[in-house]
């Protein structure tokens, strides 16, 4: 693997640097807190009357195989 040199720091090793960036994330887990998951209020089909799409938008989605086809 080639090392790259960045001005004003030390030589890098991709390998070496993802391997410390894993291990410092690891040792991190603990010290972060997840946030309490809230469920989102239900809502029947009946209330939901309709989506508003600015053009723009719907040309572009038009305009994507994977939606327009």
């Amino acid at each position: 693997m080639t090392k790259l040199e960045v001005p004003g720091t030390a030589l890098i090793d991709p390998d070496t640097d993802l391997a410390s960036l894993r291990g410092d994330c690891a040792r991190m887990v603990p010290h972060w807190a997840a946030p309490v998951k809230s469920t989102p209020p239900h809502v029947s089909p009946s209330s939901i009357h309709g989506v508003s799409v600015p053009p723009a938008s719907a040309r572009l989605l038009d305009a994507m195989s994977d939606y327009g086809d």
